[in-house]
């Protein structure tokens, strides 16, 4: 076999191509009837176009290419309806390190998503090309399988475009991994002779209007402004002396919605407070269980610091939220946890952003939740994200009694399932109305659209709650996809949202479930859900402090 892809690739070389061949690269575009006949100037276009075509496609044909006659009809056979890319973005989102990895991988699989559906079900309807003639492609790199669509243009080389460049613009280095084997799908699809080269430029053109496309309904994280205002200052820590930094062993994607993953957890926090021993080499690190959290921040908190830190998710944060008001020190905040939904809308992505801002001393003030009575006798409780009734509490509920056994997600679809079957919605009395109730949320902070659906938090200090009420009745599933899907202020017969400045709830009935920052707590039968603002001072860099 090699010496015969020697032989046919020295005689493509030595002799023009067949006519069947530069027949049917000629004619690779047809007018539907109907259309009048192109003009002089357009055939003089396209009949270069052909011809730079044919020389191209010939010169690909004829070049013997070192080690690629093993992998480039591999790697365009492993492309075909997207697997490559999407066996790819599970990878980046399972294996990944942090919440950039994860958004890498959604963004790039949707613009692959409209690239394919724009490529097949529009662009390839409307030329329709036919595909380049084999004579001069060399036996060993054709296809076994040969395409049957029109030519023109390439949808493997707008997937891998449109996948590459979306992933690029979430993350460079993800970017760079992804870009070359992008590039050599492209490159196959010449290669193994099932596309013109100007197939391909057109196909990759395409993909990337398609990961712009989807940029412009979904903005990256990198367009929208790091929430949190008014900057302050806080103790500068170059060091990090002075720092005591408490870090719950279990938290991570082992107990995350990935679940069963077994001891991946203490993997990550070992994994998380290597930078953080680097860059703040005199920080105190507590290392601690669930249980003993709370009891370390307290101790750490009056043991004389100059700084509280915390690493670990957003039940971790909230006991060390309230523990640095009660105390008055400023908050550190490693993202460590699962989804680190406080410290993402601060802008801090990684455990290296937060030690640079307590390098430099850069803070800002952020509102805390408070709803009064708090849990468990005591005066007042605190949440520095959401804090709900309902159907959600619920959902937490069954969700951590199954995910241990199932795993995450699926404890997750598990528990909406059985809450949502012929459960009766709470009822509470709100403004003087009774009124039956399957949710209610109350967000830190007025949650923004993120494209179609509600996504972060602009601002984290605008005194404000973000209520969203889903109304008793039939169909709660519908209710609340159509509470999830409406905008942060709105009103139907389904549900109602408005932002307050607090809030007063009364007639619970006993046993009634409450949730705040993913932590489950009885409810007492009236209580009030406000605002301390501007309470807590949480350590976050300039966007133009240098790193470290």
């Amino acid at each position: 076999m090699p010496a015969f892809h020697r032989d046919s690739a020295t005689r493509s070389a030595a002799h023009p191509l067949p006519q069947s061949f530069s027949r049917a690269a000629a004619r690779r575009v047809t007018v539907p009837e109907g259309r009048s006949p192109r003009s002089p100037r357009a055939r003089r276009i396209a009949s270069a176009l052909a011809r730079w075509d044919r020389v191209v496609l010939h010169a690909v044909a004829s070049r013997h290419w070192p080690g690629a006659d093993p992998v480039l009809p591999r790697l365009s056979r492993a492309a075909d309806h997207g697997l490559l890319w999407l066996g790819t973005a599970a990878g980046m989102a399972v294996f990944g390190h942090g919440a950039r990895s994860r958004r890498a991988a959604v963004r790039g699989a949707a613009s692959l998503a409209l690239a394919s559906a724009t490529i097949n079900t529009v662009a390839k309807r409307s030329v329709r090309r036919a595909r380049p003639v084999l004579d001069a492609v060399p036996l060993v790199r054709r296809l076994k399988r040969q395409p049957f669509t029109t030519s023109f243009p390439s949808g493997h080389a707008a997937s891998a475009a449109a996948f590459a460049t979306g992933v690029a613009m979430e993350s460079k280095s993800w970017g760079a991994v992804v870009a070359p084997v992008a590039g050599a799908v492209a490159l196959s699809r010449v290669y193994t002779g099932v596309h013109y080269p100007s197939d391909v430029l057109v196909g990759a053109a395409l993909g990337v209007g398609a990961a712009f496309a989807v940029r412009g309904l979904v903005p990256t994280r990198g367009q929208l402004p790091p929430a949190g205002r008014p900057h302050t200052r806080a103790p500068r820590l170059p060091a990090g002396k002075g720092l005591v930094v408490v870090v719950n062993r279990s938290s991570g994607p082992g107990n995350g919605p990935l679940g069963g993953l077994g001891g991946l957890a203490s993997a990550a926090a070992d994994d998380a407070t290597a930078p953080l021993r680097d860059a703040l080499p005199q920080a105190r690190i507590v290392e601690c269980a669930p249980g003993d959290v709370a009891s370390a921040l307290e101790e750490a908190a009056a043991g004389g610091c100059r700084a509280l830190g915390v690493l670990g998710g957003d039940g971790t944060v909230n006991l060390a939220a309230s523990t640095a008001v009660r105390h008055g020190l400023p908050l550190a905040v490693f993202p460590g946890g699962t989804l680190n939904h406080f410290a993402y809308d601060l802008g801090l992505e990684t455990v290296r952003d937060t030690c640079r801002a307590v390098a430099s001393g850069e803070a800002v003030r952020v509102d805390l939740g408070r709803f009064a009575p708090g849990p468990d006798g005591a005066r007042e409780g605190h949440f520095v994200n959401t804090f709900s009734l309902g159907v959600y509490p619920e959902m937490v509920r069954i969700r951590e009694r199954w995910s241990p056994r199932v795993g995450g997600w699926p404890a997750g679809v598990l528990a909406a399932l059985r809450t949502l079957r012929g459960r009766h919605p709470l009822e509470a009395e709100i403004a003087g109305r009774r009124r039956p109730l399957w949710l209610l949320f109350a967000g830190n902070g007025s949650y923004q659209r993120l494209g179609p659906t509600p996504g972060r938090r602009h601002d984290l200090a605008d005194g404000l709650l973000d209520v969203r009420v889903v109304h008793g009745g039939r169909l709660p599933g519908v209710r609340l996809l159509a509470a999830a899907l409406s905008g942060p202020v709105s009103r139907s017969p389904f549900h109602a949202a408005g932002r307050l400045r607090s809030l007063r709830l009364s007639g619970l009935a006993p046993g009634t479930l409450l949730a705040y920052d993913g932590e489950i707590a009885q409810a007492p039968s009236d209580l009030t859900v406000d605002k301390l603002s501007e309470a807590l001072v949480v350590y976050r860099p300039s966007m133009t402090a240098p790193p470290l």
